[in-house]
C-alpha cells in the first residue's frame, strides 16, 4: 500500500470517527429536547386526550373514582360512573389508569375546556340536585349545591343550613342520581 491509499484509509477512518460522534452527540441532544418537551406536559392534556375513555382515578378523600372521562376543564374532569356522575378536581388527582399516551396542548382545547370547576359546579347548583362532596381530607357531606363563589362553593345542608366549603377542601362531587 502506497502513501496515498494509506493518507485516505487514515481519512475514511477519521470521517467515521466523526460521523461516530456526531450521531452520540445528536442523540443526546434529541434526548435531551425530548425531555424538555415532555416537562411541559400537563395532568390535564394528558387527560384531555383520553375523553371518552374508560379511566380509574386515584382521589385524595373519596379514594378510587371509575368512569368514562365525558369532560375535561382547565383544573377538573367530568367522569360518567355505572351509577353516578363525578366531579373531580384535577388538584385531589393522585393517580390516574387507563389514560391516552398521547396529550392535547391547551392551545388545542375548545373555550369550554378552559372553564374552571366553578362553572361544573354552578352547573349542578342550577339543577338543585342534591349530592355528595368529598373533602380531601375524606369527609363527605350530604348537600344541595346553591351558589358558587370565586374559592368556594355555598350549599344547604340537613334542614336549611348553609355551609360555605372551601374549593381548596373539595376533592371530588359525586351526583346522587345516574
Amino acid at each position: 500500500m502506497d502513501w496515498n491509499d494509506q493518507l485516505f484509509a487514515l481519512l475514511d477512518d477519521l470521517e467515521g470517527q466523526a460521523e461516530a460522534l456526531y450521531a452520540a452527540e445528536r442523540a443526546d441532544e434529541l434526548a435531551d429536547r425530548s425531555r424538555a418537551e415532555y416537562a411541559t406536559v400537563t395532568l390535564a392534556s394528558r387527560l384531555m386526550a383520553s375523553v371518552g375513555e374508560a379511566v380509574v382515578l386515584d382521589v385524595h378523600g373519596p379514594g378510587r373514582v371509575v368512569g368514562v372521562l365525558q369532560r375535561m376543564g382547565a383544573d377538573w374532569c367530568l367522569l360518567h360512573g355505572p351509577t353516578q356522575d363525578w366531579v373531580v378536581r384535577l388538584g385531589a388527582v393522585l393517580a390516574v389508569e387507563g389514560a391516552s399516551e398521547r396529550s392535547v396542548p391547551e392551545v388545542a382545547w375548545s373555550a369550554v375546556a378552559g372553564l374552571g370547576v366553578g362553572s361544573a359546579l354552578r352547573r349542578l347548583a342550577d339543577s338543585g340536585e342534591r349530592c355528595l362532596v368529598h373533602g380531601v381530607d375524606g369527609s363527605s357531606r350530604d348537600v344541595v349545591l346553591t351558589r358558587v363563589g370565586r374559592d368556594f362553593v355555598e350549599a344547604v345542608v340537613g334542614e336549611g343550613r348553609s355551609v360555605l366549603l372551601g374549593l381548596d377542601g373539595v376533592a371530588a362531587v359525586q351526583s346522587r342520581g345516574g
